[in-house]
């Protein structure tokens, strides 16, 4: 279920609650936590319902202008209206594992994990090759790396995510870096800590903000709003992201 950011930050304060969506059949259920980019989103409440039920009030808690506004997102789709019911539910667990040195059992057990995955896989060993990968190349795009080790990137992307899920990476807006989780599975210096990580922001801001030497939120700190807007490549989903971090 895709969700744009302004919502999603809209969801986060609590000013949205709902959302609206043709479907031909329900995607999500009750219950259901969405990992998006202000951290867990659940679905609270799911109904059909009619089109021309929605009233100003329903448009006011999915974040449209007006019902019409509301409407016109929904005409030309398929399928019956579903009303979502959202909250927040709290940053990604996976943030706090990343950051997490694990004890010499939980190595034990993280290796032994990678092990099995090793030994399951139909084009061999990949889990060190890939954590080694992205600790040299941090940042790289993925068709990068999966060039390097001859793989497809879809069958390289899908094992990367793999690790993600157990905190040994992070993903970045462009490529991925080791975790300290990671590094310390693989043995291997942790990374260097250099700052407070920018908010995901696409890649073409982030290559601008790379470009003109903004890597953390400290650097971007030191910039006006205005600046940040006129670098080539930062628009105005990433100058929110931008803002919301810098609590502006």
């Amino acid at each position: 279920m895709m969700i744009r950011p302004a919502v999603l930050a809209a969801v986060r304060d609590g000013e949205v609650d709902l959302a609206f969506r043709r479907w031909e059949r329900p995607r999500v259920r009750v219950g259901t936590r969405l990992r998006t980019a202000v951290g867990l989103v659940e679905v609270t409440s799911l109904e059909q319902v009619a089109a021309s039920s929605l009233t100003a009030a329903d448009a006011a808690r999915a974040g449209a202008a007006s019902v019409a506004e509301l409407r016109d997102a929904l005409a030309g789709r398929p399928g019956p209206v579903w009303r979502i019911g959202l909250a927040h539910a709290g940053p990604d667990p996976r943030e706090a594992l990343r950051a997490t040195v694990p004890t010499e059992a939980e190595v034990v057990e993280l290796r032994a994990w990678l092990d099995r995955l090793d030994r399951a896989s139909s084009y061999g060993a990949w889990t060190r090759q890939a954590l080694a990968l992205i600790d040299e190349f941090p940042g790289r795009r993925a068709p990068e790396l999966a060039e390097i080790v001859g793989r497809p990137t879809p069958e390289f992307k899908t094992d990367v995510r793999k690790l993600k899920e157990k905190g040994l990476t992070e993903s970045l807006d462009i490529g991925y870096r080791l975790s300290v989780r990671g590094a310390a599975v693989l043995g291997v210096p942790p990374p260097e800590v250099g700052g407070t990580p920018l908010p995901k922001v696409g890649a073409p801001a982030s290559r601008a903000l790379t470009a003109a030497g903004v890597r953390t939120l400290e650097q971007a700190a030191a910039w006006s709003l205005d600046d940040l807007a006129a670098l080539h490549g930062v628009g105005p989903v990433a100058l929110e992201r931008l803002r919301a971090a810098l609590g502006r």
